[in-house]
């Protein structure tokens, strides 16, 4: 069970906490008096009271001392420098398929964990998959599941209705033969030659696709912040929901829903401008 205690000889009862505390489990009957605790047991251990305290007089059962650290503002970017990253973050796909350096996998992936969740759940997964036997897999799965949703279309009985509901479906057919074409000749039009994917999971959940975004967002700042090329896979994405969804699961060696798909290489380029949207 969760508990919650406040050290009354240190505490300046300044009521941070009873602020930012989302389920209201810290009490102040007016400012300057005691702080107390109700119904600790509702508590999403979010630690944003242990966060708040300027006096460190908070200790929660579900988080030791050891995980509380001073945050160091002057190594904050400026409001400039930040949305300079942001301009800068583009879907670059001129990637070389050289090895991301592990160091840099591993600050992607906690950028991506620390990112908020409904009701702290936490509930992302984020995997990585860097063995060019399982990337190889990946676009053999996502051509084949592309072929055989091609092939359906073209069937002369569906394209009856299909053309008739859904003509933009047809749009994408030369697409994908280009698309097909391109891989049969030593391309790789599906990873764009990332050398990793990051695989964002979560179990069955109605917040799962919105925490796993929210995930996605912060590693794909991280990245770029890393010099890291990051693309969305979409043709993955659209395979994993169309197609043999265990199958795609066995290769990456994950479980739960698979929300979103990042591939990372390293850039044989940098762009120079960017251009105002």
């Amino acid at each position: 069970m969760t508990t919650i205690r406040i050290n009354p000889d240190s505490c300046i009862k300044c009521g941070k906490c009873t602020k930012v505390c989302p389920a209201n489990i810290f009490e102040q009957e007016e400012k300057g008096y005691p702080i107390t605790i109700c119904k600790p047991e509702i508590c999403i251990v979010c630690g944003h009271c242990l966060d708040v305290c300027p006096t460190g007089s908070i200790k929660h059962s579900e988080i030791s001392a050891d995980k509380v650290h001073p945050i160091n503002y002057e190594n904050m970017p400026s409001a400039d420098q930040l949305m300079e990253l942001i301009h800068a973050r583009r879907s670059n796909r001129t990637m070389k398929g050289a090895p991301v350096p592990t160091d840099k996998l591993e600050k992607i992936v906690e950028a991506g964990r620390y990112a908020p969740t409904a009701r702290n759940t936490r509930q992302v997964t984020i995997t990585v998959i860097n063995d060019p036997e399982k990337l190889k897999q990946v676009q053999e799965f996502t051509i084949n599941t592309f072929g055989d949703m091609v092939k359906k279309l073209e069937n002369p009985f569906v394209k009856l209705f299909m053309k008739a509901t859904h003509p933009e479906y047809y749009d994408f057919i030369p697409a994908f033969y280009g698309m097909k074409k391109a891989y049969e000749n030593g391309k790789d039009p599906i990873l764009r030659n990332s050398s990793a994917i990051i695989a964002f999971t979560t179990p069955t959940d109605d917040f799962g696709e919105k925490d796993s975004n929210l995930a996605y967002q912060n590693a794909s700042l991280m990245a770029q912040a890393l010099g890291v090329s990051q693309v969305y896979l979409g043709f993955v994405s659209t395979a994993y929901a169309k197609g043999n969804q265990k199958r795609i699961k066995e290769i990456l060696g994950v479980e739960g829903d698979i929300h979103a798909l990042m591939g990372l290489g390293i850039p044989t380029m940098k762009y120079t401008n960017y251009t105002e949207r």
